[in-house]
């Protein structure tokens, strides 16, 4: 009976060090087990991972601060590449990807998920690309010149959403990482999750503000959502990736208009 307790804990802690090596470029000691009900239930780490990476980026724009002070776009640029080092840029491949099977699949189920797994990069994801990352870097300006923060929300919200996604949409890639994850990720336990971070948010800030980003997030959700199973009929690895990026952007930008 007292042994079973530690082993769930355990358990937990193998199933965070595996989000940890998926989500992040950390270096994490590797425990060899990969069973596929620690592999699901990492999925439930996935905030705790966000929660980390907005810390090590608040971290480092303190640091930052006291070396480049009042230069907000040189911060902003070293954060954004910090960013990118410290996820590997995994989520980023992924919105590349959407964005040229999006194009290139010229509405075609099949065709879109071929392209997809293409290593090459075509012109629709690099605009995308730009884009998104500018927009970012320019929301990053003007965020820690005045509520740096507020850098630690984001990331968290962005990956709780990967949650909402693997509980309301089919995993439609065959093989991967991704459908083990659809497999035995533990759906039950995600509610209370979700719901626990749904109260918990409100109150870490202004009800109005943090109000504001969640609706945003839910909308941008529920609009990605549509297009995936309108085109794809669910989701893939590459299009949670892109539902990440996006999150982020737009937490970003509704910070800076509800602060």
């Amino acid at each position: 009976m007292t042994g079973q307790p530690l082993t769930t804990l355990r358990d937990y802690g193998h199933s965070l060090l595996i989000a940890l090596q998926f989500l992040t470029r950390i270096p994490v000691p590797d425990h060899g087990n990969q069973d596929p009900v620690l592999v699901g239930r990492s999925l439930l780490c996935y905030p705790a991972v966000g929660l980390l990476i907005g810390c090590l980026l608040w971290g480092l724009q303190y640091l930052l601060q006291l070396l480049l002070p009042q230069l907000w776009s040189l911060q902003a640029a070293l954060i954004l590449t910090g960013w990118c080092l410290i996820t590997g840029g995994l989520h980023l491949d992924g919105l590349a990807d959407s964005a040229d099977a999006w194009l290139g699949g010229f509405g075609d189920r099949q065709r879109t998920l071929e392209l997809m797994k293409d290593p090459t990069c075509g012109s629709a994801a690099v605009l995308v690309l730009v884009l998104v990352l500018l927009i970012k870097f320019s929301a990053l300006q003007l965020l820690i010149s005045s509520h740096p923060g507020w850098l630690i929300l984001v990331p968290v919200m962005a990956r709780s959403l990967l949650l909402v996604l693997f509980l309301s949409t089919d995993y439609v890639r065959e093989g991967g990482l991704g459908e083990v994850l659809s497999q035995y990720f533990p759906k039950a336990m995600a509610r209370i999750l979700l719901l626990f971070l749904a109260l918990l948010f409100p109150l870490i800030g202004e009800l109005s503000l943090v109000g504001g980003v969640l609706l945003g997030n839910l909308l941008l959700f529920i609009g990605l959502r549509h297009l995936m199973v309108a085109r794809i009929g669910g989701a893939t690895g590459d299009t949670a990736g892109a539902l990440v990026v996006l999150s982020e952007a737009t937490s970003l930008v509704l910070l800076l208009i509800f602060l």
